[in-house]
């Protein structure tokens, strides 16, 4: 598929316009995207967090695709017993077209309360699409830490203090975890980069067996940034590699993205206000950067020589 991005802004409009989603959110970028490169009908299953609660308040839905609303813990076994029925229904030729069942989650429902019932999901090789939108803690309940937030950030669980100045853990590598399930396709991407992002999603909809697509969701009250710079943060957490963007298939890494002049990873906290009590401390910003550094060299290396 050749993307372009005023002809996939004319195909739908996504989500319903009315959704109370704040200003500065990155999570309706992905849903617009999704259903933007669709090519069958889908079947949304959508586990507890904000995309939840902002956009099903009862009695209203902003949904123009059948969606089921799951617990934080379920909603990949949701979408496992949704692809079954799928199939059994046209065993039986009870249903013409074959719907695709995407599975949707926040960092909290996917990297910690619901990665059991992911595991699970994708050993079994269950035929559906798990959309991660991370955003790096628990927003939808206060902005308490998630195994997805970084070293560093300032949350109401991880708090700044004499005794403590952000969270002291680094972040789980999620993607990497369910590459190792073997499954046909994993993927990191960014609302920052749409056509890079268009194209990930596309490829998870278009694989037999389970994919899965981690895109990082900036959050305007969590991450504390003027709402029109939602894109530009997001784009600053890839240009200083902080945020690779970059795909498993079939077992191969490949580097989707280069950066030609990659930014200080500082550039990227100082845009943010979870990270503005690590400004002064020189030693602090050295660490995030070796941290950085080290992980995207582990990635050139998974990647072959020439990425």
């Amino acid at each position: 598929m050749s993307l372009n991005l005023r002809e996939l802004s004319q195909r739908t409009q996504g989500l319903a316009p009315g959704h109370r989603a704040c200003a500065g959110c990155g999570f309706p970028v992905v849903v617009r995207l999704l259903f933007a490169v669709a090519r069958r009908p889908l079947v949304v299953v959508n586990a507890t967090g904000c995309m939840e609660v902002v956009t099903t308040l009862y009695p209203y839905s902003a949904w123009p695709v059948p969606y089921l609303h799951s617990a934080f813990e379920n909603a990949a076994a949701t979408a496992s017993g949704v692809e079954a029925a799928v199939k059994a229904l046209r065993r039986r030729g009870q249903l013409d077209t074959h719907p695709k069942v995407v599975a949707i989650g926040g960092d909290g429902g996917t990297y910690d309360i619901g990665l059991q019932s992911l595991s699970g999901a994708l050993e079994r090789g269950h035929d559906f699409l798990y959309v991660c939108y991370n955003n790096e803690a628990y927003m939808n309940t206060g902005i308490q830490r998630s195994s997805a937030t970084p070293r560093g950030a300032r949350t109401t669980t991880s708090p700044v203090g004499r005794v403590q100045r952000g969270k002291p853990q680094p972040r789980k590598d999620l993607t990497e975890i369910v590459a190792a399930h073997g499954v046909p396709y994993a993927a990191q991407a960014s609302i920052s980069h749409w056509a890079d992002l268009a194209r990930k999603l596309e490829k998870g909809l278009a694989v037999v067996g389970p994919a899965f697509v981690n895109v990082l969701t900036p959050c305007q009250p969590g991450w504390d940034y003027p709402p029109e710079r939602l894109v530009e943060v997001a784009r600053l957490a890839v240009e200083s590699r902080y945020w690779p963007l970059y795909e498993v298939e079939e077992g191969r890494t490949r580097i989707t993205y280069l950066p030609r002049e990659p930014v200080p990873v500082r550039a990227f906290l100082e845009a943010q206000g979870r990270f503005r009590h690590l400004l002064t401390d020189e030693e602090a910003v050295a660490e995030i950067q070796r941290w950085v550094d080290v992980h995207w060299e582990r990635l050139r290396n998974k990647a072959g020589t020439g990425q």
